[in-house]
């Protein structure tokens, strides 16, 4: 586990320091998530002489960043507005192949120019993401790296923040390969990889329409 830069004892007195509850509710994550990213170093932490941890704000801080401006490495983020009068609608797309990144970019260009196409890695960033930007729509791959995508469906359908957003799969995966993820897949539209192009922008449709 990494050291905060400063004085452990000083941060907390220069009120710098949070929880895990506390960056567990900022992210919109499980607190189990916020300690895992403590564990990987992602976040700086300590422990106080109680036992408690605490997390460096500016590690939080730095890691949102890091995540909405593209740094290498981190999610990307891509913006195509139409109408600039009203708030654009916003679609989160959780998939760490760039190649299917870029499809769903341009087909949502191409169909849906007003939309605003948000680019997540992988499952801890997309659900941190999804917790800042509270979008419309959500396309989620199956299989991400850190957090599979039926943890993070399950995850996000037990907030209930996340109540009106609409959820997608996109996944490479046949039919009988999804039978272990079922408790996570049901009610929601599957659109499988290889008919990406023919399937997805009539689901899209969909799941942008008004309710």
């Amino acid at each position: 586990m990494n050291n905060a830069r400063m004085n452990p004892v000083d941060e907390a007195n220069d009120g710098q320091a949070l929880s895990t509850l506390d960056v567990a509710r900022q992210l919109g994550m499980a607190v189990r998530s916020v300690q895992l990213m403590v564990d990987r170093g992602e976040l700086q932490a300590w422990r106080t002489p109680g036992g408690h941890r605490r997390i460096s704000r500016a590690s939080v801080e730095a890691w949102l960043s890091q995540r909405q401006t593209g740094a290498p490495g981190a999610a990307a983020v891509e913006i195509a507005r139409g109408n600039k009068t009203a708030a654009p609608r916003k679609l989160l797309y959780i998939e760490d192949s760039r190649h299917f990144q870029n499809l769903v970019s341009l087909l949502l260009r191409q169909r849906h120019p007003e939309v605003e196409l948000h680019l997540a890695d992988d499952g801890f960033a997309g659900l941190a993401m999804a917790g800042q930007l509270q979008p419309d729509v959500l396309l989620i791959d199956i299989l991400l790296p850190g957090m599979d995508g039926a943890t993070l469906i399950s995850s996000l359908r037990s907030q209930p923040a996340f109540a009106k957003s609409r959820l997608v799969v996109l996944t490479s995966l046949e039919p009988a390969d999804l039978v272990p993820y079922a408790f996570a897949l049901e009610g929601l539209p599957v659109v499988h990889k290889p008919r990406l192009v023919q399937d997805l922008p009539g689901v899209l449709a969909a799941a942008l329409a008004p309710a």
